[in-house]
């Protein structure tokens, strides 16, 4: 397959406060979502919100097969990294036929479909990977997909607790609303979501942000990489980690600080060689999350594109006023320099169907950070901005860069004593902070495989380490210092 550049480049100007959305999505029942958003400048009065409280938006839910693949020989993983990117865009088909259909019998038609697209492709999986070791024996109970009402209770495994909140602790008012309840603000949002339900007034949310102490030995320094906002407007639906060597594999456009060269085709060799937009030429580190997008009823430049309108991501993508990159330490130990070309994936795309348990994304506000949302997006008060936090995995294997699920060769330490799991290593932490300035109220959503529905569970961030192997040493040593570098 030739070298593709998938790139959508421009500036954005700084968003006026012009334009607000102002009505919600109409729902029709019997699990079908089809929308009608109404948008008002800011010196109309907004329409009264459209909502059926009787009726519910629904998806279709289809288990991820690649959560199930901890291992695949080495020779078969191009092969299975192409047939699960395959699954996803039959998903992907599949809702948009499901979206658009106007009756419930038609709606559900979609699943005998799908599943007869997915049978074969699961067995190229289990064929693939047949070859050189032994496939999971589940895989045929994942042929079948279902659908899922958007208030639904949480799938299996899910808590339903917000990040850092203990189970059962009681919410404050306006926290964990239900879709449709009123929160005096007007919704606009996307038509496949997210619901007024998916956010939250930041002021209701008590604290509830807790780390481990530092302990003696503590590797308490921190390292700061300075690689813009993107500013110069470096956008693809590509996930190079995830669906290497296939156009459009993340179904959602990304933003990209670091490396200049990143799209689905890259290899490390051209990664190690590109250009990078970080201050310290040193750090050739790729760096990408899901664009953030106000729905104002304005078209973007990708309206039409794949990973933009034709992905039912819409609205005009933001420019984030801050993106801070900082490595920090453990807390019970020193750090080990990071191998070169790791790569860590953080949150999970398909976390409002596949549930909570790899969620990671934070959400928060500026004077607010003390208080973290993780299935909430913030409504936040006037003056303060709208804050996205993602903090990686800190432990290592000790062996490899990457895993055939891309979740097993890196661990989370501990949250409450910090400590990495046994037979893993702490190595530095990357925090990305990433700040909007976006109109208050719920009119912003992060792009999303369009089944997800824009939750901001979904929210997740990615990252492939180039740094120079002498400057990554230098952070490590940094950290075990205690100093602050950058």
């Amino acid at each position: 397959m030739g070298r593709t550049t998938r790139r959508t480049s421009r500036k954005r100007p700084k968003l006026a406060r012009r334009a607000i959305a102002a009505s919600a999505a109409l729902i029709l029942g019997g699990g079908g979502l089809v929308a009608v958003n109404v948008y008002a400048n800011a010196e109309e009065s907004p329409p009264p919100q459209a909502r059926d409280g009787g009726l519910t938006a629904t998806t279709i839910s289809c288990p991820d097969v690649g959560n199930q693949l901890p291992e695949v020989p080495d020779d078969a993983r191009a092969d299975v990294d192409r047939e699960l990117a395959a699954l996803d865009s039959q998903i992907t088909e599949a809702y948009t036929r499901f979206a658009e259909a106007g009756n419930p019998e038609d709606q559900e038609a979609v699943l005998d479909p799908l599943q007869e697209q997915r049978r074969p492709t699961i067995d190229a999986i289990r064929t693939a990977i047949d070859r050189s070791g032994r496939a999971p024996e589940n895989l045929d109970s994942m042929v079948a997909c279902t659908m899922r009402a958007d208030d639904d209770g949480p799938p299996p495994g899910d808590t339903g607790q917000g990040q850092g909140q203990e189970p059962g602790q009681d919410e404050e008012p306006g926290q964990g609303q239900e879709p449709g309840e009123d929160q005096g603000q007007g919704q606009g949002q996307a038509g496949n979501g997210p619901e007024a339900g998916d956010f939250v007034d930041i002021t209701s949310v008590r604290p509830n942000v807790q780390k481990p102490r530092n302990q003696r030995g503590a590797s308490r320094g921190t390292f700061t990489t300075r690689c813009g906002t993107n500013k110069n407007g470096k956008f693809n639906p590509d996930n190079v980690i995830v669906a290497p060597g296939v156009s459009n594999g993340a179904h959602h456009m990304h933003d990209y600080v670091g490396n200049q060269e990143t799209d689905a085709f890259s290899s490390d060799q051209e990664l190690a060689k590109g250009r990078t937009s970080c201050r310290n030429q040193g750090d050739k580190s790729t760096y990408y999350w899901p664009v953030l997008r106000l729905q104002n009823g304005n078209d973007e430049d990708d309206a039409g594109a794949d990973g933009g309108g034709r992905d039912k991501n819409v609205g005009e993508i933001q420019t984030p006023d801050q993106v801070t990159l900082t490595f920090a330490g453990s807390p019970v130990g020193k750090v080990t320099a990071m191998p070169r070309f790791l790569r860590i994936i953080t949150g999970d795309a398909k976390a409002f169907t596949n549930g909570d348990a790899n969620a990671n994304a934070s959400w928060s506000c500026t004077g607010f950070e003390n208080r973290q949302l993780k299935d909430k997006y913030p409504i936040c008060p006037e003056g303060s901005k709208v804050v996205r936090t993602f903090n990686f995995q800190s432990c290592w294997d000790g062996r490899n860069t990457d895993s055939a699920n891309h979740r097993t060769h890196v661990a989370f330490a501990d949250p409450r004593s910090g400590r990495c799991p046994r037979g893993f290593r702490a190595v530095p932490q990357l925090v990305q902070r990433i700040v909007y300035d976006v109109p208050p109220g719920p009119g912003f959503a992060v792009d999303s495989f369009p089944e997800q529905l824009h939750k901001p569970v979904t929210d997740h961030g990615d990252f492939i380490n180039v740094f120079d192997q002498r400057l990554m040493r230098r952070v490590a040593t940094c950290l075990n210092e205690g100093r602050r570098c950058s």
